[in-house]
C-alpha cells in the first residue's frame, strides 16, 4: 500500500489505495474529484470504509500478487461490515475483466482506467444487489475537462496527465492492452491545470503519460503520425517540443518535469528546449531495457543498441549536465551471457545517475508470452540482476560524489524520511539532498552545499 484516501458520501465512505507507477496516482485522484462532483467527501480511515477501492497495477506478476494478498487482508473489513464494497480498477482489473469477480469472491466492482465517470454507477447497481463492472476502452477518453483533487499531496509537487494509452506495443509489456491506444489532451486543458496548481501555491509540475514525447494534439481523437494530418491539423497541431515550452511560459515560477520518455520518440526540439528554459529541470528518463541490439528486436522496442547511445550523446552534447535514468531487465527470453554484457557495457558507456532494475516477468497475453519461451532459469536472472545492480549502485555512487563541494538548488519536499530535524528535497537533475533544518520552510527552493553522498543521497547544509 502506498497511497490511500477515504471519501465520505451521506456517512458511506470509500477508501482508495493506489499502487504502481505515477500514472496511478494521478488516476486516483481523478477519482477522487469524480466522486466529489457526486456529492463525496475525503477522508482517510481504512477502517470506517464502506466501499474499498484499490487502483491496481499489472506491469510485473509480484504487483498483482501484491493486490491478492491486500484482498486476503480484506476479510476482516468485510467480516466487521457485510454491507463492505470492494473494487479492484485499474490495470489489473482491466487485464483479468471478469476473472476477479469468478476468482476473488471478494471483489465487488471491476473497473478499467477508462471507466471512472462510471464509478458511482457502478457503486449503485453493487446497492441493488448485483456485482458490476466496466472495463471498455476508449479512444477518446483523457479526463481533460476535469480539476483533480490532489490526494496526500505534499503541497509542492503535483502530476499532470497529459495523455493516456500507447501504442509502442513492446513484447513484454501489457500496457497497451490495459490503458489502450494513444490519445492527447488538448495543450489548453493542460495549460488552465498549470496555472490553477501555481494559483495554489504547487512549486513543481511533472507532465506524465506513457510516452510523453509522442504527445500530438491536433483538434482531438485517436493518435495519428503527423505527417498524416492534413495540412490544417499540422498549422493547428502541438507537439510535446511546442507544449513543454507553452507550460514552461505559462508557469515560468514552478518547476517543470516530463515522464516517460520512448527513446525511439525524443528529438533534439525537446532538448533544445529544455536547454532554452531555467524551470524545466535538466533530468530526462530514458528506458533502455536491455544493451543487446538482438534482446532489443525480441522485445519490439524498435531501436538498436547503437541508436539508444546517439540518443545519450545528444542529450549530453546539448545539455552537459543532464541528469538520465534508466530502466533495465535483466533474464529477457533468450538472453545470452554475451548480451547480458552488453547491457553492462551500455550501463558503462551511459553513467546514468540511477536505474530502475529489474528481473524479467512475463506477463500473460503480451506478445513474448504468446511468441517467446521464458527460458531463462530464475537464478540466472536473479545472478544477472545482482551484477547490473552492483555497476549501477558504483555508478551512482561515484556521480554522487562529484556533487560533493558544490553548491545545488534543492526545492524542499517535506521531511526526511530517516529524521524530522532534516528537510528532503531534490536537485534539478532528480537527485534526493537532505540538509538539516534551520529557518526554512517546506516549498523554498534553497542553496545546498553538498559535504557528502550515498549511492541515492546527497548530505548538505543550506548556505
Amino acid at each position: 500500500m502506498v497511497n490511500q484516501q477515504s471519501i465520505i458520501q451521506n456517512k458511506r465512505k470509500l477508501y482508495i489505495e493506489s499502487y504502481g507507477c505515477a500514472m496511478n496516482f494521478s488516476d486516483s485522484e481523478i477519482i477522487a474529484t469524480i466522486m466529489t462532483e457526486n456529492g463525496f467527501e475525503t477522508t482517510n480511515n481504512e477502517f470506517e470504509a464502506d466501499v474499498i477501492f484499490l487502483n491496481t497495477c499489472a506491469i510485473r506478476e509480484n504487483a498483482e500478487q501484491r493486490i491478492r494478498d491486500r484482498l486476503k487482508h480484506l476479510r476482516s473489513n468485510k467480516k466487521s461490515n457485510k454491507d463492505l464494497i470492494i473494487g479492484v480498477l485499474g490495470c489489473m482489473a482491466e487485464r483479468l475483466k471478469n476473472k476477479l469477480l469468478e476468482e476473488e469472491k471478494l471483489v465487488d466492482v471491476v473497473a478499467g482506467p477508462d471507466s471512472y465517470r462510471e464509478l458511482p454507477k457502478l457503486v449503485a447497481e453493487v446497492d441493488d444487489g448485483g456485482r458490476a463492472i466496466n472495463v471498455l476502452l476508449s479512444r477518446e477518453e483523457t479526463y481533460g475537462d476535469l480539476n483533480p483533487i490532489r490526494l496526500n499531496t505534499n503541497g509542492v509537487s503535483a502530476f499532470i496527465s497529459i495523455m493516456r494509452g500507447c501504442d509502442n506495443m513492446c513484447s513484454f509489456c501489457v500496457v497497451p492492452y490495459t490503458r489502450g491506444r494513444e490519445r492527447s489532451r488538448d495543450p489548453k486543458s493542460i495549460l488552465i491545470e498549470a496555472k490553477e496548481l501555481q494559483k495554489n501555491g504547487f512549486k513543481e509540475i511533472t507532465l506524465l503519460g506513457q510516452n510523453v514525447n509522442s504527445y500530438l494534439w491536433f483538434g482531438g481523437g485517436p493518435k495519428k503520425e503527423f505527417k498524416s494530418l492534413t495540412p490544417e491539423e499540422q498549422i493547428n497541431s502541438t507537439d510535446f517540443a511546442q507544449l513543454l515550452e507553452l507550460v514552461a511560459i505559462e508557469v515560468p515560477n514552478m518547476r517543470i518535469r516530463y515522464s516517460t520518455s520512448h527513446p525511439r520518440d525524443i528529438t533534439e526540439n525537446v532538448v533544445h528546449v529544455m536547454n532554452k528554459y531555467e524551470n524545466i529541470c535538466n533530468y530526462i528518463h530514458l528506458p533502455a531495457q536491455s544493451g543487446s541490439s538482438k534482446v532489443l528486436e525480441l522485445m519490439s522496442r524498435n531501436y538498436t543498441r547503437e541508436w539508444y547511445l546517439d540518443k545519450i550523446y545528444m542529450i549530453r552534447s546539448i545539455i552537459p549536465n543532464c541528469g538520465i535514468s534508466c530502466d533495465i531487465i535483466a533474464g529477457f527470453c533468450s538472453e545470452t551471457d554475451e548480451d547480458h554484457k552488453e547491457t553492462l557495457s551500455l550501463i558503462e558507456i551511459a553513467q546514468f545517475e540511477f536505474c530502475y532494475m529489474y528481473k524479467y516477468s512475463e506477463r500473460p497475453a503480451t506478445p513474448a508470452a504468446k511468441k517467446l519461451e521464458d527460458n531463462i532459469p530464475e537464478s540466472v536472472k536473479g545472478d544477472r540482476l545482482t551484477e547490473i545492480i552492483k555497476l549501477q549502485n558504483a555508478i551512482s555512487l561515484k556521480k554522487n560524489m562529484t556533487y560533493v563541494h558544490q553548491v545545488v538548488e534543492v526545492l524542499i519536499e517535506g521531511d526526511s524520511k530517516k529524521s524530522k530535524d532534516f528537510w528532503m528535497g531534490r536537485n534539478d537533475q532528480n537527485v534526493v539532498v537532505v540538509f538539516p533544518k534551520t529557518t526554512e520552510s517546506k516549498g523554498d527552493k534553497v542553496k545546498i552545499l553538498i559535504e557528502n553522498a550515498t549511492t541515492t543521497t546527497l548530505i548538505g547544509k543550506p548556505i
